[in-house]
Formats: structure tokens, C-alpha cells, sequence
């Protein structure tokens, strides 16, 4: 199965303060075994949302909205993919990674083809897999 980990975001974060050297050290060796493990699929931190932007849809137009955004605990500061054999494998490697007292990290599977049942079709998948083939993307 595959999961998205969620590292949310917090004040140093979204004030743009990047990590020591230190913590670089940790997270990259973490990484390090994520990698040898063959759980990590892709994973990367991100700008604070005073560099980001919403649209919001629901209007007539799409409505652009620049950021920053108010309350940093809905907010994310960066994400890994995995491919783990359950929720619990993924939650073991995460009870591992190197972060401190009130950082919160959230781990949720992704869909797979087969949860989508009868509405997704032989063409859908097909088109589906297409994509997937086109962007080197697994399955």
C-alpha cells in the first residue's frame, strides 16, 4: 500500500526557518534507511505558504488566494510517499524519524485503483494507467 506522510507545519516553519545542520544530519540519514528499505518513494520539505497560493473554486471564477494562511497546525511543511506493507509498518518507520516535542506528523494510504470500484471502468483504468506509464509513476 501506498501512504502520504504529512509533516505539518509549524511557527519556525512557516516563518521560513530553515533547519541546522543537525537536523539535516537526522532527517538525511533517516532517509537514508527509508531508501535501503525500499519505503521511500519520493518525499520533500516546502516553502512556507507566504510563498504559496489557494484557488478556491465554487464561484463563477475561481477565486486566487496569496498566502500566508492563518492556523499552522492545518497546514503542511512537507511530505514523503512510501510503499509499506500496512498502516502499521508505516507508523513504526515514522515513530523513528527524527522530530521533537509538538511536531505532528500524519500518515494517510492512497488510493488504489481497485477502491474506486464499478464506476472506474476498463476505460478509466486504462486511461489511468496510461498516465501512469507516461510519468513513470507506480502503481
Amino acid at each position: 500500500m501506498k501512504v502520504i506522510v504529512l509533516v505539518k507545519a509549524s511557527e519556525a516553519s512557516e516563518a521560513g526557518q530553515m533547519p541546522t545542520e543537525a537536523e539535516l544530519r537526522a532527517m538525511g540519514a533517516f532517509n537514508e534507511e527509508l531508501v535501503q528499505a525500499g519505503i521511500m518513494l519520493a518525499g520533500e520539505g516546502l516553502h512556507p505558504t507566504s510563498r504559496g497560493r489557494r484557488v478556491a473554486f465554487g464561484e463563477a471564477t475561481p477565486r486566487v488566494i496569496d498566502g500566508p494562511f492563518a492556523e499552522t497546525r492545518e497546514l503542511v511543511a512537507g511530505f514523503w510517499l512510501w510503499q509499506v506493507r500496512s498502516l502499521d509498518e508505516a507508523t513504526e518507520w515514522l515513530k523513528r524519524a527524527p522530530f521533537g516535542p509538538g511536531d505532528v506528523v500524519e500518515i494517510r494510504p492512497i488510493f488504489g485503483m481497485e477502491d474506486f470500484g464499478e464506476a472506474f471502468t476498463p476505460e478509466l483504468r486504462a486511461q489511468e494507467q496510461r498516465l501512469r506509464d507516461q510519468i513513470g509513476s507506480p502503481d
